[in-house]
């Protein structure tokens, strides 16, 4: 999880799992196996004892000698946005916390402190919900730049290590909460099975999550790599541009999809229906698509996830009225390493982290049909962590490519670039935590980000577009 000197953030809570990771990183240090950066707190405004435990995680880091980011987020607020559950919201919040003090202090990962005994109550309450591998996979103890160093050992452990240190910690109140489910888990369910069962449940239940996860990665990348057979564009080979055909509606071959094994055909649809309806994607949304996919008549309509699907010989295509200026909007997250899954709009996007001089720094590899690169590098210092994949938003603003660093409205840099009017909505822009348009994708880096320097450390962010090149 970390090779010798590298900076690690620390998420602190308050709590014993957080507060014997950050003494277990320092002792880590003090035999100069990496670099505690700091640490930081997030205050959720939940509970009345919110502001102590943000006074203790301050002393903590203090009597370390840590600098501790702290901010304030109104979770509630938060829930309501995004119409999910508190915890739900709060988890969110917390991440892209996270991955901005981690950017603002110049922190190469940041260490959370899950716990075995947190993984087998995240397979419970996954396997109760009806998840597949996907979701049975559980906590990745590794995801992007987040570390889980606490990931195989069990909460008694890491009490027992408070207790021999002599370290203070916070109890969390709303731990007892039974109305909330991962506390029925934890305080009922898990100690029944443990009586009932087998005492050893937890290490089950882990191992059961670690399989999953192997298991769904190789199913994961199986089913990305056969995205670009299965999911084409309309208008392919009708001799137009990647930039003219990008805004056309989406395409799934029928026959291809129905000849792939069940688990990889599953997934793909997933993909799809995802991106396509914007939201939850459940396993009966996926098994409908299946069937109709599998129908062998030459014409039918299946209205799924929100959108209606027509079928003609081989292929179906999603369709629905032609959307107005911004109505078609999407963003989902890009992690380093990962990847983001565009099929309406025909793109996947990755990024991963590279040396400082990756040749041609700020345009290098696979160029579309226009020679504008798929492959360019940014700068990694001028980022504020982490990234995400969106539309394009009214007075969306950024310093074009060989402009000196002067901003212009993207929506005239659209005009003098003739990109046609239905399909801008659908030209992925790649935007940092602050929401600053780093990359429109076919288009160039924003003057902002570009490589000046072979010291800088560099991100190389890569396109491909679905259905081949164009």
């Amino acid at each position: 999880m970390i090779s010798g000197g590298r900076r690690v953030l620390v998420a602190l809570s308050g709590g014993p799992d957080s507060t014997a990771l950050t003494h277990l990183l320092l002792e880590l240090q003090s035999r100069g196996e990496l670099v505690v950066a700091g640490a930081a707190h997030l205050h959720h405004g939940l509970r009345p004892a919110a502001d102590a435990d943000e006074q203790f995680c301050r002393a903590v880091a203090e009597a370390a000698g840590l600098t501790c980011v702290c901010e304030r987020a109104d979770i509630r607020a938060a829930a309501r946005e995004q119409r999910t559950s508190i915890e739900a919201a709060a988890r969110e919040v917390r991440y892209v916390f996270l991955e901005r003090a981690a950017s603002r202090i110049g922190a190469d990962v940041v260490a959370t402190g899950h716990t075995r005994d947190d993984q087998a109550e995240t397979f419970l309450l996954r396997l109760i919900r009806g998840a597949g591998s996907r979701g049975l996979a559980g906590i990745y103890p590794v995801a992007g730049r987040v570390i889980r160093p606490l990931i195989d050992l069990r909460r008694h452990e890491v009490l027992a290590y408070l207790r021999e240190g002599g370290h203070r910690y916070r109890e969390d109140e709303s731990n007892l909460d039974l109305s909330i489910p991962r506390n029925r888990v934890r305080h009922e369910l898990i100690p029944y099975l443990q009586r009932s069962f087998s005492a050893g449940i937890v290490d089950v239940l882990a191992r059961e999550a670690d399989i999953a996860r192997d298991d769904e990665d190789r199913l994961h990348h199986e089913a990305i790599e056969l995205l670009e057979s299965i999911v084409l564009r309309s208008g392919a080979g009708d001799g137009r541009g990647p930039e003219d055909r990008v805004g056309h509606d989406l395409d799934i071959d029928a026959d291809a999809l129905t000849l792939l094994h069940p688990a990889i055909a599953a997934r793909i649809v997933h993909h799809v229906l995802r991106l396509v309806r914007g939201g939850f994607v459940g396993f009966d949304h996926v098994q409908r698509f299946l069937d109709f996919a599998r129908d062998p008549g030459p014409t039918g309509k299946l209205t799924v996830a929100g959108r209606l699907a027509v079928r003609r010989g081989s292929r179906i295509a999603f369709e629905g009225a032609r959307p107005q200026p911004f109505s078609n909007s999407f963003r989902v997250s890009l992690s380093i390493p990962g990847e983001a899954v565009l099929a309406p709009q025909g793109w996947v996007i990755s990024a991963e982290q590279a040396g400082p001089d990756p040749g041609d720094r700020n345009a290098t590899g696979r160029r579309d049909g226009t020679g504008t690169p798929l492959t360019v590098a940014v700068s990694r210092e001028r980022l504020i962590l982490p990234l995400g994949v969106r539309s394009r938003r009214p007075g969306d603003r950024f310093a074009p490519p060989g402009l000196g660093g002067k901003r212009k409205k993207l929506q005239d840099f659209f005009v003098d670039r003739k990109v046609p009017r239905e399909a801008r909505d659908s030209v992925p822009l790649v935007v940092d935590g602050e929401d600053r348009i780093v990359w429109i994708v076919g288009h160039g880096v924003a003057e902002d980000f570009r490589v000046t320097a072979p010291a800088q450390g560099v991100i190389l962010l890569k396109a491909r577009h679905l259905g081949g090149e164009g």
